[in-house]
């Protein structure tokens, strides 16, 4: 299993963590890229700026709407992709489609291929073993979907706070007394490399760590 985790995708401080775990030349990469989290978010450019961030690592692109997929539709579209990169949004949004696509499912069975999984932000909440944490700081609308179970990939078995910065300290903090789930925070500038057993967090910044969450060798 090959995982990298982020708040922001490729920044300068993490990618080549990334190009390491890739093992490969980028140029000879083929990257589905799923922007369906965006979906109710009114600014949307943020989805250029991934898309400009995957055409400066000069990987070969498909654009996959999970909206527009099924179980079916999925597996034929990323069984040919080297990476499969999920962007940011909203997180409930984003959970709703994995379910309803089948997502969950083809998604699994893909990495246990060999196939790289990259989370942005609520990419990288879905990962986690649920998204309970998509409410600590108030930024994503829970009730979009209106969905009640939160229940997601357990790619990994902590949860992953992204965009960390001190004015969410104690958001945080509360959230974690919620949860029985390790729990680390990433800023921007930081990436989790899951590499089969091992977890490393990379780039710049401190992550707080909570109930006995820790890296692994």
């Amino acid at each position: 299993m090959k995982l990298f985790l982020t708040s922001a995708g490729f920044k300068p401080e993490t990618t080549k963590y990334f190009l390491e775990l890739l093992a490969k030349d980028p140029k000879e990469t083929l990257a589905a890229f799923i922007p369906t989290a965006a979906g109710p978010e009114k600014d949307k450019s943020y989805v250029q700026w991934t898309i400009d961030q995957i055409n400066d690592l000069e990987m070969k692109t498909v654009t996959v709407d999970l909206i527009n997929e099924n179980e079916q539709s999925l597996e034929k579209k990323l069984s040919n992709c080297d990476v499969i990169i999920v962007n940011g949004g909203n997180t409930f949004f984003l959970l709703d489609w994995v379910k309803k696509s089948g997502f969950d499912k083809v998604v699994k069975k893909l990495i246990d291929q060999g196939k790289i999984y990259v989370g942005i932000s609520a990419g990288s909440y879905i990962a986690c073993p649920t998204i309970e944490h998509g409410k600590w700081k108030h930024l994503d609308d829970p009730d979009v979907v209106g969905r009640t179970d939160l229940d997601a990939l357990h790619l990994i078995d902590f949860l992953m706070v992204a965009h960390y910065a001190d004015q969410y300290k104690e958001a945080v903090e509360n959230g974690v007394k919620t949860t029985t789930y390790p729990v680390v925070t990433l800023t921007d500038q930081q990436a989790i490399i899951v590499d089969c057993e091992k977890v490393k967090i990379v780039g710049v910044g401190d992550s707080l760590k909570f109930n006995g969450f820790e890296e692994k060798e």
